[in-house]
């Protein structure tokens, strides 16, 4: 008996081994998985930064021709090696897994057939709004972490001479913005350098030490970071304002859209594909569009109605842009605002998902130098260290063009159960990959932050008509993207055409309306994502819905569209539809 326990055990043991060991599909795959993880790492270490990583703190990503041109051989180099795989010889996960990968690269390789790239500063980014993002969340904890920061500083002049390099390469080229959105980025980049040096927000580190570093090793390193922002920073920028001016705006496209760029309607098409995830074309998404907005502009009729208000559509928009009733004349009000509506949402969220994010968030004010131009709100991903929460940045600029009636929509789809929710899920995956704990399928990421705002009335908020209609408001602007942007960049709309358009159906402030599609313009097809992933996800619920009948259980739905982090509509679609023949399949 001892003897056939024994044997027992060894086989158990052995089958156990035998299981656990991987294929040498899956063994070459999850080796690419780690060396592509390392190879972005090190080609961009700003992204190291941003996930906590010291080791290239001390560098910038190169942008010369011949670093591009590398970046975009090794995506070929890359699809050859996943191409050597047999992808049959993997299981189900690693399939996904590899499908995924393998995607990401093609995608890579098609854009390369357009020069994007030479577009890397605008009213939204670029090096005078991504370096200061890039120190507040530097760490500053030991003398090797003021080394490697006083060695980045020196690296700007080369890092900006090759933006502007790229710049100057656009300009040539016809791959240049349009000007008017371009308008207040000459005063984001004099914003880095205007004042004393001790009171830029670069030399702040030099002003609140760790108590672990001396007195004398103090005095050394504010020594060398002044002289790093004075003989390299600050003329550095100076350098990329000058350009600015003098050559760059003055060169900018007088008329939007992406169809005045070399084959822009083929890269608008791509454009289209790539953030919808979808082959819907600029011309099914616009008709798409027209038929949201209508459907909603009855929906805000139907709300109007029922305030007994007297007037036209555009009135009650007038009214809703204009009465102090709808606006805080303090910043901090505005503020707590929002975190009273976040704190009201927390509690809510178990009656919806079977999963919540480990992570916390937080709200904060954008800083000021971006305000004027910058959205209403965003969201900034926790640190994969856990070392920093998410945030909720919320715009206190002009808050007279900020009203409270938007304020629960947008709590909705920047912290919970939007962004921070899908984002902080993801990045809490266990056994996947890293690229996809930190996948930014944009159709997916922005299409389920507005869905979420659906949910609103779910959670207990929307109980008053007007921030009902301001939700909708949300929703309409979501649609009239759709619209406008396919407007601009295939169908040769003016920017003031889009603004009408915008303006004649949104409550949104003609501050915001101006801002947004300034937006658009530079940011050709982002905007289309928001509208075309809710859409998606609103139709997966109904199939689930209608197929499922009683046995449909809406926290389970939303866990099993969460559960594999972002990830392209197709392939969503298909794991919701074997996710309902599971269940159809299980006795009842």
């Amino acid at each position: 008996m001892k003897h056939l326990v024994f044997i027992i055990a060894i086989l158990l043991f052995t089958l156990k081994f035998a299981v656990a060991q991987p294929s040498p599909s899956q063994k070459t795959l999850h080796e690419l998985f780690e060396s592509h993880e390392s190879y972005l790492l090190a080609e961009y270490p700003e992204r190291a930064t941003y996930r906590g990583i010291k080791t290239s703190n001390h560098r910038l990503t190169d942008y010369r021709p011949t670093a591009i041109a590398a970046r975009q051989a090794y995506n070929k180099e890359m699809l050859n090696k996943l191409s050597e795989i047999k992808r049959d010889d993997l299981p189900p996960v690693d399939q996904l897994n590899y499908d995924l990968f393998s995607r990401n690269f093609r995608i890579a390789v098609a854009d390369a057939e357009f020069f994007e790239h030479l577009l890397p500063i605008d009213q939204l980014g670029g090096p005078q709004l991504s370096f200061p993002g890039l120190v507040s969340i530097t760490p500053f904890e030991t003398e090797k972490d003021y080394d490697a920061y006083i060695k980045r500083l020196a690296a700007v002049p080369r890092y900006l001479n090759e933006i502007i390099d790229l710049m100057e390469a656009g300009r040539k080229t016809g791959w240049m913005h349009t000007q008017m959105p371009l308008r207040g980025v000459a005063a984001q980049i004099e914003a880095q350098y205007a004042g004393p040096t001790d009171s830029l927000r670069y030399f702040h580190p030099f002003l609140n030490f760790p108590d672990r570093i001396d007195e004398e090793t103090r005095e050394q390193l504010i020594t060398q970071g002044r002289n790093a922002l004075e003989t390299h920073f600050i003329p550095a920028f100076k350098k990329l304002h000058r350009y600015f001016v003098d050559t760059y705006y003055p060169a900018a496209y007088a008329k939007a859209g992406a169809w005045q760029f070399p084959n822009g309607k083929a890269f608008y098409e791509n454009r289209v594909a790539f953030y919808t995830t979808t082959s819907l074309s600029p011309t099914e998404v616009h008709e798409i569009g027209k038929k949201e907005v209508a459907r909603i502009r009855g929906e805000m009729a139907a709300i109007i109605s029922s305030l007994n208000f007297e007037g036209s559509f555009q009135d009650f928009l007038y009214f809703l842009r204009t009465d102090p009733q709808f606006y805080y004349t303090k910043a901090e009000d505005l503020l707590m605002g929002y975190r009273d509506i976040c704190k009201r949402i927390d509690p809510e969220l178990a009656a919806l998902f079977g999963k919540l994010p480990r992570t916390p968030y937080g709200v904060r004010e954008i800083p000021a130098f971006e305000a004027p131009t910058t959205y209403t709100g965003y969201y900034n991903r926790p640190s994969a260290d856990g070392k920093r929460a998410g945030y909720f940045y919320a715009n206190t600029y002009k808050l007279e063009t900020r009203p409270k009636y938007e304020m629960e929509a947008l709590a909705i789809h920047e912290a919970m159960p939007g962004h921070h929710l899908q984002i902080a899920l993801a990045m809490e995956l266990e056994n996947v990959p890293t690229f996809r704990q930190r996948g930014n399928s944009t159709a997916f990421v922005e299409g389920w932050a507005l869905y979420s705002e659906s949910l609103g009335e779910t959670l207990g908020l929307y109980q008053d008509p007007y921030s009902k209609f301001g939700q909708l408001t949300y929703e309409m602007w979501r649609a009239c993207r759709l619209v406008v942007d396919t407007g601009m960049h295939y169908f040769q709309w003016t920017r003031q055409q889009a603004i009408d358009f915008m303006k004649e159906n949104t409550a949104k402030t003609e501050h915001d309306i101006s801002n947004e599609v300034d937006r658009y313009i530079v940011w050709p097809g982002q905007a289309l994502a928001y509208k075309i992933g809710e859409l998606k996800i609103k139709e997966l619920r109904l199939r689930c819905e209608n197929s499922l009948g009683d046995r449909f259980d809406i926290r389970e739905f939303h866990d099993k569209i969460l559960e594999n982090g972002a990830i392209p509509l197709d392939v969503l679609e298909g794991i919701i539809n074997e996710f309902i023949q599971a269940k159809l399949s299980l006795p009842e």
